[in-house]
């Protein structure tokens, strides 16, 4: 076993302290999980025993198949029969197809939302945004990541159409970690910040170029990273 796999398995034995067994064990060893992925933590290629999962997690092995499941059908691991379970690398191409999705949906999002938006949206998008400056400011990138993702979900959300927000939510998990590591490059934080802001008050005045041209920049953000990441960690992408 890896040292990498070795030293995860460790914060895994301390998390099982956390477990709260009067919850689904599942949804907790999947949450950690996919954090320890989307914070690079698990590193793409790096395989991931089903059974010392659940050894070190306390649990028998049917929660553990459950949360590899879901992350095998979100596109963060890769099952392999006879082989093992492996962190999924990183493709170019579908983090590209992933963003164009999303920003066909998102844009579509905050479209309707330029007309029909309600008077609370932008106080619950104040608080989120208002979290992520504390986030930035000690500097958590996966805590700032799951604040955007809220920012996102909220907006989705609004429109009342369940289906679009779950797509979002399934598209986005193919950029989750090159936006988690997009986060470390200087500035990042702030960009983002504002980037939310101007999407806000782009729907508060209910133009629908303002919104569209916001979200777009926002989402396209993600080009920058990939020009480099492909050249710095060729070992993360397929």
């Amino acid at each position: 076993m890896s040292s990498k796999s070795v030293q995860f398995l460790e914060h895994v034995t301390e998390y099982a302290k956390q477990i709260d067994y009067s919850r689904p064990a599942g949804s907790q060893v999947y949450g950690f999980i996919r954090d320890a992925i989307v914070s690079m933590q698990l590193e793409p290629g790096q395989l991931i025993s089903e059974t010392a999962l659940a050894t070190h997690f306390g649990v028998s092995r049917t929660p553990v198949r459950e949360a590899l499941i879901k992350l095998a059908n979100l596109g963060f691991v890769d099952v392999r029969p006879q082989r093992g379970t492996y962190v999924s690398r990183l493709s170019k191409e579908a983090i590209l197809e992933a963003r164009f999705i999303r920003e066909a949906l998102e844009v579509s999002v905050v479209s309707y939302l330029a007309k029909h938006a309600k008077p609370q949206l932008f106080s619950q998008a104040e608080v989120i945004i208002q979290k992520q400056e504390a986030a930035a400011a000690i500097d958590d990138a996966l805590l700032f990541q799951s604040l955007d993702d809220d920012f996102h979900q909220l907006l989705a959300n609004h429109t009342g159409y369940a289906r679009a927000s779950n797509m979002i939510e399934q598209e986005k998990a193919h950029m989750d970690r090159v936006r988690n590591l997009s986060l470390h490059v200087e500035g990042q934080y702030r960009r983002v910040i504002e980037q939310h802001r101007v999407i806000i008050e782009a729907i508060r005045s209910g133009n629908q170029q303002a919104v569209i041209s916001a979200m777009a920049v926002h989402l396209r953000g993600v080009y920058k990273v990939l020009d480099r990441l492909p050249i710095d960690h060729p070992e993360f992408f397929i």
